[in-house]
C-alpha cells in the first residue's frame, strides 16, 4: 500500500485508528479456549467488529512467537484473513526487528514476502545498514523507533547528541535514508509536545503514535500536536480496545471503543479541514 492509497482510506472511513492486536491467551474470553484456535478466533471476531472503523492492524509478533510454531500460524492465519476479507487495512508487523545487512535482508523478506505484511517496525540503533535492506521492496513501510511511549525512553532517548536530543537526530538522519513514501516514524502519544517539535522538523512523514488510551496518551491532544495537511497519523490502541470485555460481548464491546475513537479522529479531521 502506497502513501496515496494509505490516505484514501483515512478519508474514507473517516479514521486514522490502528488496531493493536496483542493478544494474550491469559487475557482473551474463557469460552473461547475450546476453539482449535484460541487466538486466532479471538482476533478474528475482534477484527470482523472493528474493521469498519479502523485503517490499520498492528499484531505484535511477541504474543505469537512466545507459542513458538502454534503461536507464528496464529499470526499467519490472522495476517492471511485481513489480506483476504479486508484488502484495503493497512498491516504492520510489531517485530522491532534491526541487525548486519545479510540477517536485516532475511527479516525483510519474511515479513514482507513471506506474510506479506504492509509495515514492520525497526529499531534504528545499528544504522543505515541494518535500515537499508528493509527500504527495498515496493509499497512496503519501515516504521523507525524515534521516540517511545515506555518510561525508560528517558533512558537514551533525551540524551544530549551535539545541538539536538538523541531521538531528534535519529529522525534528521533517517529522513536521508527513505522519504515519506516509504518510512514513518513511532512518535509515543505520551510525549505530546515533542510530538509537535517533531511534526514541525518532519511535515510530510506519517508518525505511528502508541500510548492512547492503556499507557495514557490523549488521542486529542495527539491529533493537536501531530496531525498534517495529509492527516500523517496512525494512532495505535490495543488493551483499552481487545480487552474492553472478557465476556462473550468482548468483539461487540471491541466495536464500541473503536468507534469512539473513530468519532473523536472524524472530528479532529474536520476540524483541520482534511476531510
Amino acid at each position: 500500500m502506497n502513501k496515496h492509497q494509505l490516505f484514501e482510506q483515512i478519508k474514507k472511513k473517516q479514521s486514522f485508528l490502528c488496531v493493536g492486536l496483542d493478544t494474550d491467551i491469559n487475557k482473551i474470553p474463557q469460552h473461547l479456549l475450546d476453539a482449535e484456535d484460541p487466538v486466532f478466533e479471538f482476533n478474528k471476531q475482534i477484527i470482523d467488529k472493528t474493521a469498519e472503523f479502523a485503517v490499520a492492524y498492528k499484531p505484535n509478533t511477541a504474543f505469537y512467537e512466545v507459542y513458538g510454531a502454534k503461536g507464528w500460524q496464529s499470526l499467519e492465519k490472522t495476517i492471511q484473513y485481513i489480506k483476504a476479507n479486508y484488502p484495503e487495512i493497512f498491516i504492520i508487523a510489531d517485530a522491532k526487528r534491526g541487525d548486519i545487512g545479510n540477517t536485516s535482508a532475511n527479516y525483510a523478506k519474511a515479513f514482507f514476502n513471506t506474510l506479506k505484511v504492509d509495515a514492520l517496525t525497526v529499531a534504528p540503533y545499528m544504522g543505515k545498514d541494518s535500515v537499508e535492506p528493509f527500504l527495498g521492496f515496493e509499497d512496503k513501510w519501515v516504521i523507525l523507533l524515534a521516540l517511545t511511549s515506555n518510561k525508560g525512553s528517558q533512558d537514551f532517548q533525551y540524551l544530549n547528541v551535539g545541538e539536538r536530543m538523541l531521538h531528534q537526530q535519529v529522525l534528521q538522519t533517517a529522513t536521508t535514508w527513505a522519504s515519506s513514501e516509504q518510512m514513518m516514524f513511532v512518535v509515543g502519544a505520551t510525549h505530546p509536545e515533542e510530538l509537535g517539535e517533531i511534526r514541525k522538523m518532519l511535515p510530510d512523514y506519517f508518525f505511528l503514535v502508541p500510548g492512547v488510551g492503556a499507557q495514557g496518551g490523549d488521542l486529542r491532544t495527539v491529533a493537536k500536536y501531530g496531525l498534517s495537511k495529509e492527516c500523517g497519523l496512525l494512532v495505535n490502541s490495543s488493551r483499552g480496545i481487545i480487552y474492553a470485555s472478557n465476556g462473550s460481548d468482548f468483539a461487540d464491546k471491541a466495536a464500541e471503543e473503536a468507534h469512539k475513537l473513530q468519532q473523536q479522529m472524524e472530528e479532529t479531521l474536520k476540524a483541520k479541514g482534511i476531510i
